[in-house]
């Protein structure tokens, strides 16, 4: 559990009197919060809470639902720049602009919010001693800032003041603005922006999320036209809808054209962790069982291919992250997407990302990337999601022996088998038994909570011709009504007895059971140990590979 004590509480409070404000003021109607370091998963059983928690440095969030509340509310909570504070900020930017064109040629935002940052400590002097801002002593007749340093053109602060200043100077040039504050939440998954309209929010503990920010009507052009500058995609009348990338790494969706949004310009913003969610935490909640796990350890370890399918914001892509150090650390691992979603911890990763602006000859789509994989010699294919006709390549490359696993957008197997074997992908049915099988997951929603559940996998046995259909068996199946997941291929596999143990050379195919066994117990005891971390869980994993049971930090 991560409920700060009492002593921690009152230091965060009197070290950020942002914070003690905000206190002051909703106590009353809301109550005092309990206060966390980090968010334990079972605050997700709870159907009332009242909590604080630090997201970075001094921003924090209220994040509540009380009783007579219909839903949750979110108040990110930041310093608030007064007059003299903002009087300051804009000496800075005067000064960053004046300093910026010595600078080294400046590429992306990551490399100008350095810059900006490099600035602040070249324009601001550093005095611990010096608890508020206060006004200089000194005044012009215009009431400007007069400089502690005239020829050097430094200001002084204390290292608090100087962060909150930066802060905000970042917000405004680089970062998302009026939502900065959520951009910074590692806890939030997606951002829906709507104008005129509170901005709402998928967090992680209460799902669909009211918040306290609005964008009004009238700067909600120029705020998305913004954003959509920060994608390298500018959004116009002539471009009404554009998908890109922000500097952080989040998807970005924006609809701009009134004629199309009836309220005017909406945004979708799909956030990714820095670090990846471990295969042990999906375990914990029950998205995977250890039993999958093992057999999809087992399955990458000897190169078999699968799709992992499912629907909207069902957590494929955080199911492929985490199970991509299944992959023995030795394999060559190739990544071809449209957004930077995918995160591979091998050394050798090839990771490449399609070009759709630009001159009509310069653009790369998926297709190319995946042609180029054939010839760049991979131990291993990802395409971040496959959507049309390069599906056709993905059958190809297992054609040719590259193992592949992608995400797709399918609700159980046979539609994943119509969609490929129809149009636009038409792959021939007998290509078919080159995927070797189909993991569906799904968001599912339980006494008000959204539950995400691999539900099944299906092996895929190959091509009938007497009823020219495809033939599967159910391996793994999900049971609603106890929340369990069965085994229903075990000592029948047709995966890991007739593709794996034969050609690995059993003898007896049924002792690759054995194998299973010990991989599932492993996941297990990670869990049993609370090794969650996801680069930990990475070591268990590739120690294993590399020295047995020996490699693993505990008795099996």
């Amino acid at each position: 559990m991560s409920l700060l004590p009492k002593n921690k509480v009152n230091e965060l409070i009197d070290k950020n009197i942002h914070l003690k404000e905000y206190l002051d003021k909703i106590k009353q109607k809301y109550g005092i919060p309990e206060f966390y370091e980090s968010l334990p998963n079972e605050l997700k059983n709870e159907k009332y809470i009242n909590i604080i928690y630090p997201t970075k440095e001094f921003l924090f969030t209220h994040l509540f639902r009380i009783q007579d509340m219909d839903q949750y509310e979110y108040y990110p909570i930041e310093p608030k720049l007064n007059e003299y504070q903002n009087k300051i900020k804009k000496e800075v930017l005067i000064e960053i602009l004046k300093k910026i064109p010595e600078k080294e040629k400046i590429f992306s935002d990551i490399e100008l919010k350095k810059s900006l940052k490099e600035l602040c400590n070249e324009i601001i002097t550093i005095d611990e001693n010096k608890k508020t801002i206060e006004k200089p002593k000194k005044k012009d007749k215009k009431n400007k800032i007069i400089f502690l340093n005239e020829k050097k053109r430094s200001i002084r602060l204390n290292s608090i003041e100087k962060k909150i200043i930066e802060y905000y100077i970042v917000k405004d040039l680089v970062g998302g603005g009026e939502i900065e504050c959520l951009m910074q939440d590692p806890n939030i998954e997606d951002i829906h922006l709507i104008t005129g309209e509170n901005v709402h929010i998928i967090h992680k503990l209460s799902g669909m999320t009211k918040t306290n920010i609005k964008i009004k009507n009238e700067d909600a052009k120029e705020f998305v036209k913004i954003l959509s500058d920060k994608m390298g995609n500018p959004v116009g009348e002539g471009r009404p809808i554009v998908d890109g990338v922000l500097p952080d790494g989040s998807r970005g969706n924006i609809i701009y054209s009134s004629a199309i949004s009836i309220k005017g310009p909406s945004m979708t913003i799909r956030r990714f962790s820095e670090t990846p969610i471990s295969i042990t935490q999906l375990v914990k909640w029950k998205t995977l069982s250890s039993g999958i796990c093992a057999y999809l350890w087992i399955c990458l370890q000897y190169g078999r291919s699968f799709f992992l399918c499912g629907g909207t914001a069902c957590g494929k892509t955080t199911t492929m992250n985490a199970i991509v150090p299944f992959i023995p650390p030795e394999k060559k691992i190739f990544t071809a997407e449209s957004t930077p979603e995918l995160q591979v911890p091998h050394d050798v990763w090839q990771r490449l990302l399609t070009k759709t602006t630009g001159p009509k000859e310069g653009r790369i789509d998926l297709f190319d990337l995946l042609k180029a994989a054939l010839r760049s010699r991979p131990d291993f294919i990802i395409p971040g999601e496959v959507r049309g006709a390069e599906g056709n390549i993905v059958f190809q490359a297992m054609q040719t022996g590259h193992p592949c696993m992608t995400t797709f957008h399918a609700g159980n197997v046979t539609k994943v088998i119509q969609r490929f074997t129809g149009d636009p992908i038409n792959v021939p049915k007998t290509f078919m038994d080159n995927l070797d099988f189909v993991l569906i997951q799904l968001a599912l929603e339980r006494d008000g909570k959204l539950l995400r559940r691999c539900v099944s996998i299906d092996e895929i046995e190959g091509y009938n011709r007497e009823v020219d259909g495809i033939m599967s068996r159910k391996a793994f199946e999900w049971k609603p009504e106890t929340d369990e997941v069965s085994f229903k291929a075990y000592n029948n596999s047709y995966i890991l007895e007739q593709k794996i143990a034969k050609n690995a050379g059993y003898l007896d195919t049924s002792e690759i059971y054995v194998e299973y066994d010990l991989r599932k117990k492993i996941i297990e005891r990670m869990v049993e140990e609370k090794i969650f971390d996801y680069y930990d869980v990475i070591k268990c994993i590739w120690g294993f590979y590399r020295e047995g049971e020996k490699g693993l930090p505990f008795n099996i």
